[in-house]
C-alpha cells in the first residue's frame, strides 16, 4: 500500500486530504507541525508527502531541507501563490506545488502523476470484481479479461482514481484526450456507455444531470 505524509497545520484541509486520499486505498499519515513530522520521517518510511509551507515550530521550506536527501517525492501544497515561492519551492527539491485552495481532482491527478514519475503508483487496482494490472494494462471482471480501447481504457483510470467523484464532461475529455474539450459531449458519452457495456456498470457508472458522470462504489 502507497504511504502518505500529509504535513499540514489546518486540520480541515488535513481531514480533507485524509479523507479522499484514504478512501482510494493509500494509507495516510497526518502531522500538524514540521516537528512532529520530522519525528515521523525518522520512525517511518513513506511513498510521497504532501507538505505545506506555513508550519508551527519548522517551516516546509526547513522541512525541505531535512527530506531532500531522503530521495521522497514532495508536493508542496500552500497559500503562498507567487512565482518566487514557487520557484524556491522547486529548487529546494520539490517534485510538484498546488496553491490552496484546490481542487481534489486536481490534488488526486497530481498525487497520481508524482507516483508514476517513481514508480510508485498501485500496479493492481481492485473495484469490486474489477481488476486493473496497471504494468500489463490488462482489465478483469471476474477473473476473466475485458477488451479494453486504448481511451476505454484511460477513462476507466480516470473513473477509479476519482471514485465517487461527479466529473465534468470537459474535464473527462481533456483528461482522457488530451486537447482542449469543444463542446461536443458525444465522443465522451459514447465511450461511457462502450465502458458500462463492457463491465456490466450501468448502475455504477452514474450520468449527473448538467455535469458530467460518477464512478458510485
Amino acid at each position: 500500500m502507497i504511504k502518505i505524509l500529509v504535513v499540514e497545520d489546518e486540520l480541515p484541509i488535513s481531514d480533507l486530504i485524509d479523507m479522499n486520499l484514504s478512501s482510494r486505498g493509500y494509507q495516510c499519515t497526518c502531522a500538524y507541525d514540521g516537528m512532529r513530522a520530522a519525528d515521523l520521517l525518522e520512525e517511518n518510511t513513506y511513498d510521497l508527502i504532501l507538505l505545506d509551507i506555513m508550519l508551527p515550530q519548522i517551516d516546509g521550506y526547513e522541512l525541505m531541507e531535512y527530506i531532500r536527501p531522503m530521495n521522497i517525492p514532495v508536493i508542496f501544497i500552500t497559500a503562498k501563490s507567487s512565482v518566487a515561492d514557487r520557484v524556491k519551492g522547486l529548487q529546494l527539491g520539490a517534485d510538484d506545488y498546488l496553491v490552496k485552495p484546490f481542487a481534489i481532482v486536481e490534488l488526486l491527478a497530481r498525487v497520481e502523476a508524482v507516483l508514476r514519475r517513481y514508480n510508485k503508483s498501485e500496479k493492481r487496482i481492485t473495484v469490486e470484481d474489477v481488476v486493473i494490472d496497471t504494468e500489463s494494462r490488462l482489465v478483469k471482471k471476474g477473473g476473466q479479461q475485458v477488451e479494453l480501447t486504448k481511451k476505454e481504457y484511460e477513462l476507466l483510470l480516470l473513473f477509479v482514481h476519482n471514485k465517487n467523484i461527479a466529473l465534468f464532461r470537459e474535464t473527462i475529455f481533456e483528461k482522457v484526450w488530451e486537447s482542449e474539450y469543444m463542446g461536443d459531449t458525444r465522443t465522451v458519452d459514447l465511450h461511457v456507455q462502450r465502458l458500462r457495456r463492457k463491465l456490466g456498470w450501468n448502475d455504477k457508472i452514474k450520468a449527473v444531470y448538467k455535469v458530467g458522470y460518477r464512478l458510485e462504489v
